[in-house]
């Protein structure tokens, strides 16, 4: 593994980081966290899907829900994703028949259908929390360089442990 201080000599920094180009700061670090998220989605894909057996896009959705105790209703879950409604009907549904979600109606509403986590999906985001985290933690350190972690450490304490 590489040093968690330095970034691998063998990967290249990223090009929005030196500044010389025509952007401005804001879309600068814009970029950087673009490709930062990027870098760590890559590292989770096969961790999310050996340790939950999920996709990636259902793990976000589980991911959103952990905070939610109550449920969250679709649209909203949409919306805070960024995904089509009907995308997501398929990811909710997929995570129900895996026993992983719920879905009731919202009273004295319709249309709204409030989705939660099971019990199962709980326990599962449990056991494969640290070595998802653990995975977060080595996407970002082989991508960010010294300065960048230590911005990113202010958002993120947990990452000044390592």
């Amino acid at each position: 593994m590489a040093d968690p201080v330095e970034r691998p000599a063998d990967q290249p920094e990223c090009p929005s980081l030196r500044g010389d180009g025509l952007l401005p700061p804001e879309l600068r670090a814009w970029m950087l966290l673009l490709a930062a998220t990027g870098a760590v989605e890559q590292e989770l894909r096969s961790v999310v899907k050996g340790n939950l057996d999920v996709s990636h896009d259902e793990f976000l959705v589980l991911c959103l829900l952990a905070e939610q105790p109550e449920g969250l209703r679709m649209t909203r879950v949409a919306e805070l994703l960024g995904r089509p409604k009907t995308r997501l009907t398929y990811q909710i549904a997929c995570l129900q028949h895996a026993g992983l979600v719920t879905r009731k109606s919202v009273c004295g509403d319709k249309r709204g259908i409030e989705v939660a986590l099971t019990e199962k999906a709980r326990q599962l985001l449990r056991e494969a929390s640290e070595s998802l985290a653990e995975t977060v933690k080595r996407g970002l350190v082989q991508f960010v360089g010294r300065e960048q972690r230590d911005a990113l450490t202010a958002l993120f304490p947990d990452l000044a442990a390592n």
